[in-house]
């Protein structure tokens, strides 16, 4: 499979309007879409990301009247997102500290300096300093400054109880390689890389035999997303899945991007999806977020969506 880094993540919120204040204000992220779970038009599907909606830069959430995610593993456990430099990190935990967000100090992990906190409802997210690598693509309306913004998604850290048959899935099915090992105290984490791999090209696999069994609510991821970069490569990893006779959902348009779903061996629902079209392919880029966007199966039901969805 030709995979070249996190494509996106989607979480569960159980409050879409204080979700769009704190990711827009607080963290200071563009909201790109906004629009409906394509299967369950109930519910909201925000998009959050930088200022040209980039591939690999949203972290996204469904909006699902659920309690609280019970945490443990089998599960997405943390979502890194990028910045750049030590001085952005001083800066994060500063302006964290004044809106009374739950934050931990800057430390270093995985040689890498990092700041964890959470939102609200208790994601669990971590500032990683990406050292300025590659594109940044900073929102002029943000009320962060440009030198600060998040950049986009870093490392994506699951928790299983063993890690065999995860690492030979990631390693044998997807293509990925282990890059190296850590600790976060006593629990073990095993980077695996993909493409040109970095911060926003690893998946951590920590393994924490004694958590209970995690039980996903608000708070809590629902999936994370691999970049694949086109029609042809998306194919390709298709192909590859039927070959190894891999349960899966097959092809799904999404309409943004084209999506291909499946899980590893403890649950945890991955996504491999394409970089294009884009969010731009339904409304200029300038206006990105500013109305409700439905694809077009969805649009002949516009005024009854509307009408089962509370205002932002």
């Amino acid at each position: 499979m030709k995979l070249t880094g996190i494509h996106h993540l989607t979480a569960v919120t159980a409050d879409a309007p204080r979700n769009h204040a704190f990711y827009t204000q607080a963290l200071g992220m563009r909201l790109v879409k906004k629009t409906v779970n394509q299967d369950d038009v109930s519910a909201y599907h925000l998009f959050y990301a930088d200022g040209k909606a980039s591939p690999g830069s949203d972290i996204t959430f469904f909006d699902w009247p659920v309690t609280r995610e019970r945490r443990g593993t089998h599960s997405i456990s943390q979502t890194a997102l990028r910045v750049n430099g030590e001085k952005a990190l001083g800066w994060w935990k500063d302006r964290l500290a004044s809106l009374d967000i739950a934050h931990q100090n800057v430390v270093e992990r995985n040689g890498r300096l990092v700041l964890d906190f959470e939102d609200f409802e208790g994601q669990r997210l971590s500032l990683v300093d990406d050292n300025g690598a590659g594109e940044a693509h900073p929102w002029e309306r943000s009320p962060v400054p440009a030198e600060y913004q998040i950049r986009g998604l870093g490392p994506i850290t699951i928790s299983v109880p063993k890690l065999e048959r995860t690492a030979r899935v990631l390693t044998d099915a997807m293509d990925m390689r282990l890059a190296k090992e850590y600790r976060i105290g006593d629990t073990p984490v095993h980077v695996f890389a993909m493409g040109e791999g970095g911060p926003a090209a690893e998946l951590h696999v920590a393994v924490e035999p004694d958590l209970p069994f995690a039980q996903q609510g608000a708070g809590g991821v629902h999936h994370v997303a691999f970049r694949t970069p086109n029609e042809k490569t998306y194919q390709e990893c298709w192909e590859r899945l039927q070959s190894l006779r891999a349960p899966s959902s097959g092809p799904v348009d999404r309409y943004y991007f084209q999506s291909l779903y499946f899980r590893e061996p403890n649950g945890i629902l991955f996504e491999i999806a394409t970089d294009g079209p884009g969010f731009a392919t339904d409304e200029p880029m300038d206006k990105l977020g500013e109305r409700l966007a439905l694809p077009p199966f969805l649009e002949p039901r516009r005024a009854e969506i509307e009408a089962g969805l509370k205002p932002l």
